[in-house]
């Protein structure tokens, strides 16, 4: 079981230009996939989001790819954009005119705009940077993983214990489920009695019936049997390799579906008081399922 929330960094460097990719994750129902990634290198987005697909089935995961040009990259390869670079000069001085400034237009000024510098013309060429984006982001999303599994090793254990606790419930229902037919008759015969009706048969026909049909509304062995085949699911999902979220999603609505039937057709305060804390329970199961993948 993983968590969907995680963090992860690769980096790998060759020829004096460093990739880096930073990946995080948080919860979300469905897959949704950020790539921040320099305007050159666009053409490999898809490749990242690939990528990353493979490894995270479940989450909103946002993917950050930045480049560090070391002097090795940048020895003998510094480019600038004169064209760029004369217009900026001439837009300024322009507009320095318009407001009346007479501070001097210095090289400093005009070199740290941007676009003015080039980069080495390797970090222009998507091709040639793949193989260092592609083995960073591998180690990234091997980081990811591991925050991700570690994390959901601590929600595996919380909802199993939470299905331990729902079993109990289950079963205190169905050791109390068989005795409401002898309780509702008892009732039925104190208020007989509290009403003046005295002589009484235990064993007449129209009482008998009343107790019949009651037992018939009341039976919930269908519900608590349905259960625990739920129960016995959430207990391989806790066993399997494979994403498991959206399954435990569903299982928790059918579960919350079985328990209100059994609250609505139980006559019983000990039983009502028993599903307010199974509901309570299931809820806080259900809050947990949100963060797994």
């Amino acid at each position: 079981m993983n968590s969907m929330t995680g963090y992860g960094r690769g980096q790998y460097a060759n020829k004096g230009i460093r990739a880096v990719v930073e990946i995080s994750s948080v919860n979300r129902r469905q897959s949704d996939i950020t790539v921040f990634i320099p305007s050159e290198l666009e053409l490999v987005e898809s490749r990242i989001r690939d990528r990353v697909n493979e490894c995270v089935s479940r989450g909103k995961v946002t993917v950050r790819v930045s480049l560090e040009i070391g002097e090795r990259a940048w020895s003998g390869k510094v480019r600038f954009n004169r064209s760029l670079a004369k217009t900026y000069a001439e837009e300024l001085s322009l507009l320095a005119k318009q407001l009346g400034l007479t501070a001097p237009l210095t090289i400093e000024c005009v070199i740290r705009l941007p676009g003015v510098v080039a980069p080495p013309s390797a970090t222009n060429d998507p091709e040639a940077i793949w193989p260092l984006i592609d083995k960073a982001l591998s180690r990234a999303l091997k980081s990811l993983a591991a925050m991700r599994a570690r994390e959901g090793a601590h929600l595996a254990r919380d909802l199993a214990a939470r299905v331990r606790r729902l079993r109990q419930l289950s079963r205190q229902i169905a050791a109390r489920a068989p005795k409401l037919p002898a309780l509702y008759k008892e009732a039925l015969l104190n208020r007989m009695k509290a009403a003046g009706i005295t002589a009484v048969n235990t064993h007449d026909e129209r009482l008998l019936k009343e107790i019949v049909l009651f037992t018939d509304r009341s039976d919930i062995s269908e519900e608590l049997t349905r259960l625990e085949g739920h129960f016995k699911q959430c207990d391989e999902c806790f066993r399997s390799t494979a994403p498991v979220g959206r399954t435990l999603d569903f299982l928790a609505q059918e579960i919350n579906r079985e328990i209100n039937t059994i609250g609505s057709k139980a006559n019983d305060a000990l039983i009502s008081r028993a599903v307010v804390e199974f509901k309570a329970e299931l809820e806080r199961f259900r809050e947990q399922v949100q963060n797994v993948e």
